[in-house]
């Protein structure tokens, strides 16, 4: 018998991002972390420049570009 629970049966915690890392809320606009985390990237000040100026240039709707 395992004493693994099965994916199914966990809470949903398990699966979802913690509060504790998302960065933007409705209404509190996008910060530089959302657009390196949207991207994949690990967030390290090169990554938040480069967010810095994609934002500049693009404005915050290039977050939800890179969403599915």
């Amino acid at each position: 018998m395992s004493t693994s629970e099965p994916e199914a049966s966990r809470p949903p915690e398990d699966r979802a991002t913690p509060d504790a890392l998302l960065h933007s809320a409705p209404g509190t606009g996008v910060a530089p972390e959302d657009l390196v985390m949207a991207s994949g990237r690990d967030v390290t000040p090169a990554t938040l420049e480069w967010a810095r100026k994609k934002m500049e240039r693009e404005g915050p709707s290039c977050v939800e570009r890179l969403l599915p």
